[in-house]
């Protein structure tokens, strides 16, 4: 296997420190658990949605988290197993943390339960000096008329 180097990108850029952890952290071999399995649909130009498999999970036993940029999603199973004897046991019931990152101004707007699915709605909120502006040019005349325009008129002394 290759090992990428991101010194020189550390040496020569400013302000992407935050993109270039996120690289280092999915070069770095970890083993991902999957679980519980998930969508990440694009709902909209700026709009998002996360929805999480939690079946056999209540909302009490989840929490949606938002910490610097950072997504955290948990659920806490019951300690309380069902009685009798398994003679097949496929649905997973476990303990989770799933963690996404999110980018500069993603915001989460909502989280709900139903039928199984955990569904968090997500929204990408520019300031509004972040957003593209028209800028009007001016021409002829136009130039100036914003500001009083002062003349001071010499007089001859005789």
């Amino acid at each position: 296997m290759r090992n990428l180097n991101l010194d020189p990108f550390w040496r020569t850029s400013i302000g992407f420190d935050r993109l270039f952890d996120l690289m280092d952290e999915s070069l770095r071999f970890e083993p991902e658990d999957h679980y519980p399995p998930c969508n990440i649909v694009r709902t909209g130009e700026d709009s998002y949605r996360i929805s999480l498999a939690v079946a056999g999970f209540k909302p009490d036993q989840i929490n949606v988290t938002v910490n610097q940029n950072m997504l955290i999603i948990t659920g806490r199973a019951d300690e309380k197993q069902d009685k009798g004897e398994y003679l097949y046991h496929g649905i997973a019931g476990r303990s989770f943390e799933r963690r996404f990152n999110l980018a500069d101004y993603v915001v989460v707007k909502d989280a709900s339960l139903d039928e199984g699915l955990l569904q968090i709605e997500l929204e990408r909120e520019l300031p509004e000096a972040m957003k593209p502006r028209r800028i009007d040019i001016k021409t002829g005349k136009a130039i100036g008329q914003g500001e009083k325009v002062r003349t001071i008129e010499h007089s001859k002394v005789a």
